[in-house]
């Protein structure tokens, strides 16, 4: 069997372009023992991709010829390893490629989720990091005003969902009017504003008079710093994602502790490795709503390994809608 990869061709300068990307064909090892094939389903594609390309991120960097790295769902077709057999559908990381192999306790299961690619998304990384920072970091309490922006990507869509359940107001930001739609009339936002149509400032003034309780913050830059300015006293700010630096090599300054020491803020830097051995906490807790179709995900899916460039360039642009997935054919 062929094994279709998508390697780095180049580095991108800024926003990365389909040409920055190689597809090419290899044949698959033979298996040694205690190692299994699996067929990718799904591959997941996440803003972190980017930061591993310039070098920066906390799970690896990849240099050009090297197959880009990817969490997957997929199924085992073969195995030298007594914990796995044919059939099986697994999580692991199996990268951008139609076939992988892996040692048997790089494995996951993928069992009490209705619909697989679920795994990837609202159960997957991004479920976990939502949940991981609104409800063991933040810790919301019934009338808690949060803000949220990159609101309905697969992050924001979950910490907004989550915070509704908890008994928050919730209000997120986002770069268009059909995700300001989606926000309120699908995922249950009280309010969504439109950064480019809107002052934002102005318009966090008006809906939030008495300051902002959590920022779940998912994209830094100026957002940062007009929130932090509207902090109540007592708000919890999480630190999650650069997505408004991610394709730039220079960094804006934080904003200046003052606003967080005038609201008695507390700051948490939020890496959602670390909460990985409470993964099946956070599962047992959501599956049952997900499978009821109580917490939902939006699902962006591109048909093709081949096409992976151009869908993760499309995320990197922000013209997304939901969590960014491939799903082999």
């Amino acid at each position: 069997m062929q094994n279709t990869q998508v390697t780095l061709a180049s580095y991108p300068e800024g926003f990365p372009a389909p040409a920055n990307f190689a597809v090419v064909n290899s044949a698959l090892p033979a298996l040694a023992e205690g190692q299994v094939l699996v067929k990718t389903r799904y591959l997941s594609l996440d803003p972190y991709m980017r930061s591993q390309l310039a070098g920066r991120h906390i799970s690896g960097s990849i240099q050009p010829g090297d197959v880009m790295l990817g969490e997957v769902v997929g199924e085992v077709v073969d195995s030298r390893a007594p914990e796995w057999h044919t059939g099986d559908i697994v999580r692991c990381m199996g990268g951008w490629q139609t076939f992988s192999v892996h040692h048997h306790s790089q494995l996951f299961p993928v069992t009490n989720i209705k619909k697989i690619s679920h795994a990837l998304s609202i159960l997957g990384m991004p479920g976990l990091t939502a949940y991981a920072g609104l409800i063991w970091q933040a810790m919301p309490k019934p009338g808690d005003v949060i803000v949220i922006p990159a609101a309905t990507g697969a992050v924001g869509a979950t910490a907004g969902q989550l915070a509704k359940r908890a008994g928050c107001r919730v209000i997120g930001i986002v770069g268009s009017d059909e995700k300001v739609a989606y926000a309120i009339d699908t995922l249950g936002y009280d309010h969504c504003i439109n950064r480019k149509r809107e002052e934002v400032a102005a318009t966090l003034d008006t809906l939030c008079p008495n300051g902002v309780d959590i920022y779940f913050d998912l994209v830094g830059g100026e957002l940062l710093h007009t929130v932090s300015a509207r902090l109540a006293v007592g708000a919890r700010v999480i630190l999650c994602g650069m997505i408004a630096e991610t394709n730039s090599n220079e960094r804006m300054a934080g904003p200046s502790p003052a606003l967080w020491i005038k609201s008695r803020a507390t700051v948490y830097g939020l890496v959602v490795y670390d909460f990985e051995p409470r993964r099946e906490e956070f599962i047992d807790d959501c599956v049952d709503d997900v499978n009821a179709g109580k917490l939902i995900m939006r699902e962006d899916i591109t048909s093709g390994i081949e096409n992976a460039p151009a869908a993760f360039c499309k995320l990197m642009r922000g013209e997304n809608l939901g969590k960014v997935l491939v799903k082999m054919i």
